[in-house]
């Protein structure tokens, strides 16, 4: 009876620790460089970005191929992992986006990684790469349009009542401040995310990231009145507080899970091509979560152990998308109904996609 409460205890404690490393990976790794300057990146579009600009180039009435060819594109812009991704979406979406373009934004941000395809193709192939590329393109504005069709009932957009309702207070009207003004400051303010998140030598990283937080700083204060930064910095924190504790505990919920998944199973199935084994492959990326461009080698790992091509690419479309703690976050800024949509979208398009291309290739 001790032998069997022995196990059981170090079955407890070995998943305890594999939460507990999930977190500590995660955190050293996107919350100063990659989070951070997300965050302070969407409380400024929620505060200082006019809202008719949001309404006029991703709103419902915005023309359909101005608005999601602009969902994908600022997306590609900015190529993060699906977890920094959630705050700018959320300021956006809080802004008067329609939901078409604002869940084509979410979806290019981390899937259209013109980086992550050329490490693909140098790592697994061009096959696999160039399928990931034109795929996650045609993904991106496809599940936009299918969300916003299939809630076209809804004729103006509700946005859900979040639990921390101080996030619906209606923001102060504030000046417009000239053009190139706003290009500077949110240029530079961009700048820090994209430096942070740049997979470049931290002795041109560190110094980048220095001098662009000097430059946005400054900008700030000759831009923008003390009142309007306020509202910035409290915008900026209620981001995080409606974000940020989601976020963990979805990271310690996945390293449990990653640590419980049966690897060898989970391989032999994946084997061939079957609709349930890219279903596995999928799943697989939706809780072993990874950082930006670590599913790449993990997939040649896969490769490797002799993963079919076709739930490997339905594992390498998936896993930068969808994971346990942006579902989490989806979820609390869009509502449950909508996150199971967008997210069954999702699996049933990545899950085709690698059943197709296994067949065929």
């Amino acid at each position: 009876m001790n032998f069997i409460s022995s196990e059981t205890n170090l079955f407890i404690f070995n998943l305890f620790n594999a939460g507990l490393l999930a977190l500590y990976d995660y955190v050293s790794v996107h919350v100063l460089f990659c989070l951070v300057p997300a965050f302070f990146l969407a409380g400024a579009i929620n505060v200082l970005v006019s809202k008719e600009i949001i309404v006029k180039t991703l709103g419902r009435k915005a023309h359909p191929v101005k608005a999601y060819g602009l969902g994908a594109l600022f997306g590609t812009l900015v190529e993060v992992c699906s977890c920094t991704i959630l705050p700018l979406f959320a300021g956006i979406w809080k802004r008067g986006a329609g939901l078409g373009p604002a869940i084509t934004f979410l979806y290019a941000g981390p899937a259209i990684n013109i980086l992550a395809v050329s490490y693909t193709a140098s790592l697994i192939g061009w096959d696999i790469a160039l399928a990931r590329l034109v795929l996650s393109i045609l993904f991106a504005v496809l599940v936009g349009i299918l969300m916003a069709w299939i809630f076209k009932d809804k004729k103006k957009k509700k946005i859900e009542q979040l639990k921390n309702g101080s996030l619906l207070e209606e923001k102060a009207q504030f000046k417009e401040n000239p053009v190139y003004q706003s290009v500077l400051f949110f240029g530079s303010l961009a700048g820090v995310l994209i430096a942070g998140t740049a997979p470049i030598s931290g002795n041109i990283k560190y110094p980048l990231i220095g001098f662009l937080t000097l430059t946005t700083a400054v900008f700030s204060f000759l831009f923008y009145s003390k009142k309007e930064l306020i509202s910035w910095m409290k915008e900026t924190w209620k981001f995080f507080w409606m974000i940020f504790p989601l976020l963990l505990i979805g990271v310690f919920g996945a390293g449990i899970f990653k640590a419980i998944i049966p690897r060898e199973a989970f391989q032999r199935l994946a084997g061939q091509n079957t609709i349930w084994a890219n279903l596995a492959g999928v799943l697989f990326g939706v809780v072993a979560y990874f950082p930006a461009l670590v599913e790449v080698p993990i997939a040649k790992t896969f490769l490797d152990l002799g993963m079919s091509k076709g739930p490997l690419l339905s594992y390498i479309l998936a896993d930068p998308i969808v994971s346990i703690q942006s579902l989490l976050v989806v979820s609390k800024v869009l509502g449950v109904k909508k996150t199971i949509v967008y997210t069954a979208l999702i699996i049933i398009m990545t899950t085709t996609a690698g059943f197709v291309f296994g067949a065929l290739f």
